[in-house]
């Protein structure tokens, strides 16, 4: 009787273990940035808390900095998910007060969190001195939401709700600008409470009469 052969063993599955090991590297990035801060996370850190070699994170990624920020966006993306949300999403309920103070709470709540605190200030003071970072950091995340804020406020122009000759670039700053001002400078406490005020104030402004 002839020899049965051993039955084949499926291929390790590459693209299943390379994210995997993406996924322990976000981890352990936005880990260590809270545990330490970011001028003492290493990319020999990340790669031993993730369990890699660390030639498998300089394959991806050119620097710490960029490790971070891509798991940064990637725990944003995650957050709205499990709400049930579209990333950075604006509603257009009609009421634009109303819409811009939901949205504004829940960036209140996000700067808060412990989860997203550490690696939003580590990314935003690296980018002072980061040129390059800087930049993807503006491009990959801010300025996305900046040209959600200014359609939503193009629509209540469209609506009659704001009036014709205001910039929207240039409106959403009023309520934008000072929330991040004084969260980076630790100016005054952020709530609910001030990014509403910021609303009022700023349609105050630039409502149609």
């Amino acid at each position: 009787m002839a020899e049965q052969s051993a039955p084949e063993r499926p291929a390790p599955d590459a693209t299943r273990r390379s994210e995997r090991s993406r996924r322990a590297i976000y981890d352990a990035a936005l880990a260590l940035v809270a545990e330490v801060g970011y001028p003492k996370t290493t990319i020999e850190g990340i790669a031993a808390r993730a369990g890699v070699g660390k030639q498998t994170i300089y394959r991806w990624w050119p620097s710490k900095a960029e490790v971070l920020l891509e798991a940064f966006l990637d725990l944003s993306r995650q957050a709205a998910e499990a709400a049930g949300q579209e990333p950075y999403a604006i509603p257009d309920t009609g009421d634009l007060a109303a819409d811009l103070k939901a949205v504004l709470r829940a960036t209140v709540d996000e700067l808060r969190d412990p989860r997203f605190e550490a690696p939003s200030r580590a990314l935003a003071a690296e980018g002072v001195v980061n040129e390059r970072l800087g930049r993807e950091f503006v491009a990959t995340l801010l300025e996305p939401q900046l040209r959600l804020y200014a359609d939503r406020l193009r629509a209540a122009q469209a609506a009659g709700q704001v009036r014709p000759d205001v910039d929207p670039r240039i409106a959403l700053e009023l309520f934008v600008s000072p929330l991040a001002q004084r969260w980076l400078q630790y100016t005054g406490p952020i709530s609910h409470a001030y990014t509403d005020t910021l609303v009022d104030y700023a349609l105050g402004g630039i409502a149609a009469r």
